[in-house]
């Protein structure tokens, strides 16, 4: 009898075990306390931006070129003598120096008659004038009917003066070409080239040599439409940087010396002039600065007032994203004023201390709730504070 309460009360005793085996993990878990929900929410880096006054950098490109080039000419006939050593393709001269001397002996003659020719005209003046005033002596005794201007010897004394007055300009001439003579440079300048030798005969208004003005060198640069809008009401004398790349890179001072106030037919650009002094660095310790070079030129346009400048990768379709005071993604439509290298400018849709999006989620949305970085927020409280 006792066997069969035994066998009865066995399922009741394996459930009562279960459930206190139960019992005891639900206990167990609510002994570690509830879990804490996950923030899905991404995380994105922002940027506070504010206003700011802007100066535009025009930048644009062209070729070095000499200010001039002059095809330089004898001005009188004769045999080369002697040239100066710098007086070959490549060489530099100073301005006023020789550079090679044509045969003197003719012109030394020349010269040397002339001025005894201008000797004799002074006598016979002299003499005349002499004349002339014994004839005005003698007429203050005689009729003034009889007195006439032959008398007084006035023709006489005015071919007198006259025959002075061309001696003087033979004079004046055979100075002249005694001088050219001794080919000088007009100006600090680059031999191009040379076509004389010594001992060979040149005949005057025969070109002799080309030469570059090396005082100045000029670069003119197209100006685009785009750019057209932010130059000065006056570009003449803005300082100017001209930057030439290469395996040196050569950065010099110039200044934009003219507008030349034409419309490129062709690309409808403007054009304008660079001027950079020396370019050769023969009156100073520059670089040089060689003609046909390939040169940058930056130079300051206007100011442009309250302006976000953005990195272009912010910029998708001139729309910015924000994150507004509820941490929620919001799409600001801007309008891009200029782009300056890897910035664009904007002036209108964003407003000051916005936080920008630097790192956007993958598929972002108007309203997505967000969660900004807490270093780069704590980074703008204090940087906020400190304003």
């Amino acid at each position: 009898m006792n066997h069969k309460w035994k066998k009865r009360l066995v399922p009741f005793a394996v459930l009562a075990v279960g459930f206190g085996g139960m019992k005891a993990i639900e206990a167990t878990g609510n002994n570690g306390g509830e879990e804490e929900p996950v923030d899905t929410r991404p995380t994105v880096s922002v940027e506070n931006v504010a206003a700011e006054n802007y100066q535009v950098v025009i930048t644009s490109y062209g070729e070095v070129a000499p200010l001039e080039a002059t095809a330089l000419s004898a001005q009188v006939s004769g045999e080369v003598v002697q040239w100066h050593p710098n007086f070959v393709a490549g060489g530099m001269f100073k301005r006023g120096e020789v550079m090679f001397t044509i045969e003197k002996d003719s012109y030394e003659a020349a010269l040397w008659q002339a001025e005894a020719e201008v000797s004799q005209a002074q006598a016979a003046l002299i003499e005349e004038r002499a004349r002339a005033e014994v004839a005005k002596e003698e007429a203050k005794r005689l009729d003034k009917t009889k007195v006439t201007d032959l008398y007084l010897r006035k023709p006489q004394l005015l071919s007198a003066e006259a025959n002075l007055k061309s001696a003087k300009a033979r004079l004046k001439i055979a100075q002249r070409d005694l001088a050219n003579c001794e080919v000088t440079t007009p100006y600090d300048a680059l031999v191009v080239s040379r076509n004389i030798g010594v001992g060979q005969f040149v005949a005057q208004g025969s070109q002799i040599a080309v030469l570059n003005n090396i005082e100045f060198a000029e670069v003119t640069i197209p100006i685009a439409g785009f750019d057209t809008a932010f130059l000065p009401n006056d570009v003449a004398g803005l300082p100017a940087q001209v930057v030439s790349r290469g395996i040196q890179t050569v950065s010099r001072e110039g200044v934009i010396a003219r507008d030349l106030g034409l419309v490129d037919s062709a690309t409808r650009m403007g054009q304008l002039v660079v001027r950079v002094p020396d370019p050769y660095g023969l009156s100073s310790d520059v670089p040089k600065l060689k003609f046909g070079s390939y040169a940058e030129i930056n130079f300051v346009g206007k100011t442009l007032e309250n302006v976000y400048k953005l990195p272009q990768d912010l910029v998708t379709n001139q729309t910015v994203w924000v994150v507004d005071e509820d941490q929620k993604l919001e799409p600001r439509t801007v309008a891009v004023l200029r782009e300056e290298g890897e910035f664009f400018l904007i002036n209108n849709g964003l407003s000051n201390r916005d936080s920008i999006v630097t790192t956007l989620p993958e598929y972002p949305q108007r309203g997505m709730e967000v969660k900004v970085n807490s270093t780069e927020a704590a980074g703008d409280a204090v940087a906020a504070n400190s304003l």
